[in-house]
């Protein structure tokens, strides 16, 4: 049981937080919008705020329990959601664009992983006759690389109502793999600016599934077009979310 479920107040974590921050020479956010929360603070009591990007380290492809070339989405373009799927995911747009996207039978989805709605999100799949989804209960971590590796994008999706900002792990994972990523967030979200900068995938910030089944398909286009597009997610993994990356920064931090 956490310590939230043994009765301690909010405000007993709200003063370990402040304590926290009392004590750092430097405060760490995951998203150049998050600084602003911090930075009237920072400036009065002399520290310093940086964004701190997520990091993964490198992971061999060791295979993977699911085959998708043995089952019902073979030989088409594959989306992979792998993750939790709860209230924060928001992904009832997903099950709408499989909808809408029935008729591609190039196109499948994969759901892989466990959560509140899961059950849900498989039920109101099945109900809608929808055989271009593929669920999967959660694999173990070192199965992901070769998860990745039997697709070709990745999906991520943030509840609309959400209103602060991070770079989703999921979304660190995808570039790992190679995978560019369609994302259905929330409006504002610093990632949508990374994916339209580097060139890694589609983003939909107005919870639209006509906008998401548009991003998608010219998004399946592109990945059929361009056979560079997997070399900018590795790109933008080696150069942001690498731990030898942010160790320098902490490092540097330290030293300063």
């Amino acid at each position: 049981m956490g310590l939230l479920g043994r009765g301690l107040p909010y405000r007993f974590f709200k003063a370990i937080e402040r304590y926290q921050y009392s004590v750092a020479n430097v405060i760490g956010v995951q998203t150049p919008a998050n600084v602003p929360y911090f930075e009237a603070w920072a400036l009065q009591s002399g520290r310093r705020v940086e964004v701190l990007q997520n990091w993964l380290a490198e992971a061999p492809d060791l295979g993977c329990s699911i085959s998708v070339a043995n089952g019902p989405l073979a030989g088409r373009t594959i989306f992979v959601y792998a993750g939790n799927m709860g209230v924060a995911q928001g992904m009832g747009i997903l099950i709408d664009l499989a909808e809408r996207l029935h008729g591609r039978r190039d196109i499948g989805f994969l759901f892989v992983g466990r959560g509140s709605d899961a059950k849900l999100l498989r039920e109101e799949a099945k109900g809608r006759g929808l055989d271009n989804i593929v669920f999967h209960d959660e694999v173990e971590p070192s199965e992901i690389s070769g998860l990745y590796a039997q697709c070709h994008a990745g999906i991520v999706a943030l509840d609309p109502r959400h209103k602060t900002h991070n770079i989703p792990g999921k979304f660190v994972s995808y570039m790992q793999g190679a995978l560019p990523v369609l994302a259905s967030i929330n409006p504002g979200n610093d990632l949508a600016e990374i994916i339209e900068r580097e060139g890694v995938g589609r983003v939909c910030t107005d919870h639209s599934v006509d906008t998401l089944q548009r991003l998608a398909e010219d998004l399946v286009g592109e990945i059929m077009r361009d056979t560079n597009m997997a070399a900018r997610c590795r790109a933008l993994s080696a150069r942001l979310f690498a731990p030898e990356a942010v160790v320098k920064q902490i490092t540097a931090a330290l030293a300063g």
